[in-house]
């Protein structure tokens, strides 16, 4: 049996009202929503794949594809715009050589680019996991960055 079904068994005798808590457990234990997790909920809750799929969509809190040990979530809210979030991301972007929900390829970084992270008296706001940066400046990614790498030789 795989994490998955082991998964899905804690769910017994429930209906479609249980998908999204189905998929945030699922998704917190493999990491993403791939197209076999997808599936075996839609079989568990005899629902279509595309019905499962067009709910998790709906929502920017499920991935379907698996993401880095540190995840980056930068803001690009109206007052993050404004205070320059893409030249923010475009930093990212270079430092890291990915591109908006891509991952590094040693499973270190991922970006993500969010319409909100609730902070705009403090734009721009980025938030790597559960950690939240604010009035970042350019000069500050980089030295962010290498912070996260010294933690992780």
């Amino acid at each position: 049996m795989d994490r998955i079904d082991r998964i899905l068994q804690d769910f017994q005798h429930v209906n479609r009202d249980a998908l999204i808590p189905i998929l945030q457990a699922v998704q917190n234990e493999i990491g993403h929503l791939n197209s076999e997790a997808i599936e075996k909920i839609g079989d568990h809750l005899h629902l279509p794949a595309s019905k499962v799929y067009g709910l998790a969509t709906f929502y920017n809190q499920f991935a379907f594809q698996a993401r880095g040990k540190y995840h980056i979530r930068v803001c690009d809210g109206s007052t993050c715009h404004i205070d320059h979030s893409p030249h923010l991301l475009r930093q990212f972007h270079k430092l890291l050589g990915i591109g908006d929900g891509e991952t590094t390829r040693d499973g270190m970084f991922s970006i993500e680019v969010v319409a909100c992270l609730g902070a705009c008296g403090q734009s721009p706001v980025i938030s790597i996991n559960d950690d939240f940066y604010h009035s970042i400046k350019s000069g500050m990614i980089n030295d962010i960055l290498d912070d996260i790498r010294m933690k992780n030789p």
